[in-house]
Order: C-alpha cells, then sequence, then structure tokens
C-alpha cells in the first residue's frame, strides 16, 4: 500500500472514530500533498514515485509544528503548544523509521572519507553525499552540525 493510500485510510478511521486531532493533522497533510500534485502536475499514487516526495511534505509539516511550538512556547501559549504537539505526533507516524545517532555519525565518518573532505569548506560535498543517503531517517539538521563538528577537528 501506497503511502498515500495509508494516509486516505487513516483519515477515513479518524473521522469513524470522531478523533479530531487525528483528522485535522491528516487533512492537513492530504491538503498539502494535494497541493503538491496540482503544483507539479503530478499524480502521487506511485509508491515509488510518491512516497519520497510524500516523505518531504511530512518533513516539512512536521518542521512547521517543531517551529510553531517554540513561536508559542516563547509567547507562553501553552494551549496552542499542546495542540501543535499533538499534531506533530500524528505526523511523524509517516516518517521512515529514524536512524540512531550512532548510524548518523558512522554515515557521516563514511560520507566525509569518501569524499575526501578536509575542512570546513567541503561540507557541501559532504552534505551532497548525504543528503540522498538520510532523506526523511534523520535530522538534516543535525546532521550539518555534527559535520560541522568532525570537519572542524
Amino acid at each position: 500500500m501506497s503511502l498515500k493510500a495509508r494516509i486516505t485510510d487513516d483519515m477515513k478511521s479518524a473521522m469513524r472514530a470522531k478523533d479530531t486531532v487525528r483528522l485535522g493533522s491528516v487533512r492537513l497533510l492530504l491538503a498539502a500533498i494535494k497541493q503538491k500534485e496540482v503544483d507539479e502536475r503530478i499524480e502521487l499514487d506511485d509508491a515509488a514515485l510518491g512516497d519520497p516526495i510524500i516523505g518531504s511534505i511530512v518533513e516539512k509539516l512536521i518542521k512547521q509544528r517543531k517551529d510553531s511550538i517554540s513561536q508559542f512556547q516563547a509567547a507562553g501559549r501553552d494551549d496552542l503548544v499542546s495542540a501543535e504537539q499533538a499534531e506533530l505526533v500524528v505526523l511523524q507516524a509517516y516518517l521512515p523509521e529514524q536512524l540512531s545517532a550512532a548510524e548518523v555519525e558512522a554515515a557521516v565518518i563514511a560520507a566525509i572519507t569518501e569524499s575526501g573532505a578536509a575542512s570546513a569548506r567541503d561540507m557541501g560535498k559532504v552534505m551532497g553525499l548525504l543528503k540522498s543517503r538520510l532523506a526523511g531517517r534523520a535530522d538534516m539538521g543535525q546532521v550539518s552540525a555534527l559535520i560541522k563538528t568532525r570537519l572542524a577537528g
């Protein structure tokens, strides 16, 4: 079953269960997917083509939720923080299994040796290699920070 079909099925089950938080989050995700389909004039039904694109949409929505949470915490809006955290939990269910810190570090070390990077100026080469390998399975912000520390030291 493709990821899009799974999301649609989850929307139907959330409707039946009258789970408003889950339903709202899934509808938001489906709207973002539909927007991408309209913008790109493509159909994201095929698992081979659609799942990576849908994965990037999910990542984008998760990043938005995390940014919103930090902004709401700074403003002292705990009610909105809890709502965003609930949406974040629902969206994270659609990400592939995340790599452990040790696996990410091993991938970074392998990419540094493979690219022959020696200084922070070579960070682009390393990120280019890792972006496709770790897409959706690791936080690229943390990967970037790890590369910086490895190349600086």
